[in-house]
Order: structure tokens, then C-alpha cells, then sequence
């Protein structure tokens, strides 16, 4: 299958400034795509990359088999930046119609799509003109006019950044409502909208692909010193004793809960069978056993080396 986006090699440097630095992706049709980086990472550019609005140093990109910004790429893209803009004059139904003119959509599938994206935006009851509109729906509006020419792909930077609760949610629904029609793929640095939304994650750090994969495969790659057991036993002296050394536990610590010890594992699936077996061969009673896996946050954070 002929992936959405195949990136090998991407080099963009900005005079003496290397944002990307050797970047390789693949993204396969039909993923809903997390792409994350702290800022100056080099996500925008990535994305820039992929719609010919700025041409690469070294490397290759192709969307779908094509070059980025030929006629064959350009009618399977559908582009949302991060502050959509719009006409104030012009209503929702304006903004679509004369986006699908563009396409050159004749007017029965003009009639039809608008209806439809109207619907899917959560617009289609709406009599305001766009300069009335709040930060919520002029994102879903620009979602919608991204989707007009019915797209293989959609590019999406930074889509819930500076929205409110109600308008970040009302984005992410709109987003898995594309799931299997379209391939999205967007950048941010907003860790639980990629939880919630994506099956797939890439997270760029110094203008490479630090980490790339299904969530479960990322967690699986990097998450290992990350999984966490709260264990409470009736002697955990005893139990950190005997847990000590054991070839799948990273550290044994005290908690601030009585009787309840901290573990790291490497994996969590196995630790889960083996403490209680353990527990019991101790002649203790288990209380309680929580296994934590690692989260996007921790992966994202050990990755780019943040602050811990």
C-alpha cells in the first residue's frame, strides 16, 4: 500500500539554523496521526515540507506516490492551520462555496458537500457572519473548508490549540469522526488530545523522529522504566526483600500510603501476573494492586529530555 506521507531523509536548514536534521516518517493511509514536538522541533516545517510551501534542503517527500505541490498531491490534500482566517463578511455556507468553486466542484456536488460539512461542523444552524463567530467555530469551519475537496489527507497544525474546553472537545469529536474516510494528520504538543484521537504517534525532537508507532508500540519501545505497580501488602519489609533483585523490576520504593510499595517494571502485563504469586509464596495478604502504565506524557518527556 502506497503510504500518505513518506518522508526519507528530510534536511531544511535556514541559514546557519538545521530544523530538520535527517528526518524519515511513514504514515499509512488511512492513520489518524499524531505528530509531537516541543516548540521548534520542527513540526511546522515538516508540515510546510509536505505542502510544498517551502522547498526541502536535502531528502525526499512524497504524498501518496506524488511530489508535494504537483496537480496530482494538491487534489488529495486539504490543508487547517492553526488560526484559520476568513472574510468577517462572508457566513459559513460563503466560506464553503466559494472554497468548492476553487475545486471547480460542479454545483450538484457543491450542494451536497456543503450540506454535509455544515452538518458535520455543527454549522449548519448557524446565521452569523464569520466575524462573530468564537475561536471554536472558526476552527470547525476551517476543518470543513479543508475537507470541501473530499481529501485523501488531511493536514491539521496544531488544530485544539488556544481553544476553551467545549471548543477543543467539539475539534476532537469532528476528527475521529473522519476516522476510516480520511487520513488526518496533525502536530501539536497537546499530549491527551493524541491519546484520545490518534492511533498512530510520531514525536520529533531536534528536527529528527525521536520515536514512531502505534501508541501501544511507542509505549512498548520506550515506556519500559515508566510502567508503575502500587502494591499494599500487611509487610511490605518483606516483600521489597524479596522483590529485590528480580530480573522485571527496575526499583522498589516506599510510597507515602502504610504498607503500599512504589514499583518500576518492565513490563507491566508480567508484573501483574507475577506479584500475587509472589505475595502469596510470602504468606501475605494482598490489600491492593494497581498497575500504572506509562503515559504519553512520560514517554514524550524522557524523549525530548524535558524537565522531570
Amino acid at each position: 500500500m502506497t503510504a500518505a506521507i513518506d518522508i526519507r531523509g528530510l534536511v531544511k536548514t535556514y541559514g546557519r539554523h538545521r530544523a530538520l536534521d535527517g528526518l524519515d516518517l511513514r504514515v499509512e493511509e488511512g492513520a489518524v496521526f499524531g505528530f509531537l514536538g516541543a516548540n521548534g522541533a520542527g513540526k511546522t516545517t515538516t508540515l510546510r515540507t509536505v505542502l510544498a510551501l517551502t522547498h526541502p534542503t536535502a531528502g525526499t517527500v512524497n504524498v501518496f506516490g506524488h511530489a508535494p505541490g504537483s496537480a496530482a498531491a494538491r487534489q488529495l490534500v486539504g490543508f487547517c492551520p492553526d488560526v484559520p482566517g476568513f472574510l468577517p463578511w462572508m457566513t459559513a455556507r460563503d466560506v464553503l462555496e466559494t472554497t468548492a468553486s476553487l475545486f471547480r466542484l460542479s454545483p450538484a456536488t457543491t450542494r451536497r458537500r456543503v450540506g454535509e460539512l455544515l452538518d458535520l461542523a455543527g454549522l449548519k444552524d448557524t446565521r452569523l457572519r464569520v466575524g462573530g463567530y468564537s475561536r471554536g467555530m472558526r476552527q470547525r469551519l476551517g476543518l470543513a473548508q479543508a475537507l470541501v475537496n473530499s481529501p485523501r489527507l488531511l493536514l491539521l497544525d496544531e488544530p485544539t490549540s488556544a481553544l476553551d474546553p467545549l471548543g477543543r472537545r467539539m475539534v476532537l469529536d469532528l476528527i475521529t469522526a473522519l476516522r476510516g474516510h480520511a487520513t488526518v494528520f496533525f502536530s501539536t504538543h497537546l499530549l491527551p488530545d493524541v491519546e484520545r484521537v490518534c492511533d498512530s504517534v510520531a514525536i520529533v525532537h531536534q528536527g529528527k523522529v525521536a520515536a514512531n508507532g502505534t501508541l501501544d508500540e511507542v509505549r512498548a519501545a520506550l515506556g519500559g522504566a515508566k510502567h508503575r505497580v502500587l502494591v499494599t501488602v500487611d509487610d511490605r519489609d518483606r516483600l521489597r526483600a524479596a522483590l529485590t533483585g528480580r530480573p522485571w523490576i527496575v526499583t522498589v520504593a516506599d510510597s507515602d500510603t502504610p504498607d503500599e510499595l512504589a514499583l518500576s517494571v518492565t513490563d507491566i502485563r508480567e508484573a501483574s501476573l507475577r506479584l500475587p504469586a509472589e505475595i502469596a509464596a510470602l504468606g501475605l495478604r494482598l490489600h491492593r494492586l494497581e498497575p500504572r502504565e506509562a503515559s504519553l506524557e512520560d514517554i514524550f518527556i524522557d524523549t525530548v529530555g524535558g524537565p522531570r
